[in-house]
């Protein structure tokens, strides 16, 4: 006999403090691993950028290993075989959060070093020639031109790769981190109530999955605006600099 959907207990999963707790907790664990795959990201793209073969070589072989095999893989072995590997890892500190940080952060890098070299290289390169001519320094074109430029090309793909890490923070379910997906699976295990328990999941993946695509959109509407902005102010500069030179 197929027992009839549960309202009150979807409900009350919905509503409950493992549920909201292990949401925040997958939104925080996905927003600090994406914080620092960009700044490693940015590392491995410049990396990549680099005149050294060695340096190009070791960039490639990171961005190989980590896109070549599974996160849940690699979210294993860092739980279970880096503490026999490095006994440092053996402590009591690393915690299941810490190893699904650890994972996700230098997964999502290999990732995000590809698109950020991506938006690097769709910077006109005669836009460097011109800051080398006015006496800028290396650094100085890449944090003052190039990268201002870069970030709203970069915007749309990292936007979407913080939502498919925010759901990829469900595998940490198998290390026993107390996220959404661990939630829903012991409150699932007491009652046998599958569909009350996961789809009381679903909603609040959906939900915030839903308020990171709008805010999203409205990032990419700003810079694309903000851009287009500057191009209508800099155009009438152009006949001005050429009639004061003649």
């Amino acid at each position: 006999m197929v027992a009839s959907f549960d309202t009150h207990l979807f409900w009350e999963a919905l509503t409950s403090d493992p549920y909201w707790k292990g949401a925040l907790l997958a939104l925080g664990l996905a927003t600090v691993s994406l914080a620092t795959a960009v700044v490693i990201g940015f590392l491995l793209a410049l990396g990549r950028g680099s005149r050294l073969r060695t340096v190009r070589g070791l960039v490639f072989f990171y961005n190989w290993l980590f896109r070549a095999t599974p996160t849940l893989l690699q979210l294993i072995f860092v739980w279970y075989a880096l503490p026999q590997v490095w006994p440092v890892f053996a402590g009591n500190w690393f915690t299941p959060f810490e190893a699904a940080f650890v994972t996700l952060s230098l997964n999502e890098a290999a990732y995000m070093s590809e698109i950020i070299r991506a938006g690097l290289l769709s910077v006109d390169p005669g836009q460097e020639l011109a800051g080398r001519a006015l006496g800028m320094t290396r650094r100085q074109i890449l944090r003052r031109v190039i990268v201002p430029q870069a970030i709203r090309i970069v915007i749309p793909p990292t936007g979407n790769e913080f939502i498919t890490l925010l759901k990829l923070t469900s595998l940490a379910s198998v290390i026993s981190l107390h996220e959404l997906l661990t939630a829903s699976q012991e409150l699932a295990a007491v009652g046998f109530r599958y569909p009350e328990s996961y789809l009381a999941a679903l909603v609040y993946y959906l939900g915030i999955v839903s308020v990171l695509m709008v805010l999203q959109d409205r990032l990419e509407r700003r810079y694309t605006w903000s851009s287009a902005r500057r191009r209508r102010v800099a155009a009438p500069a152009v006949p001005v600099v050429a009639h004061d030179a003649r």
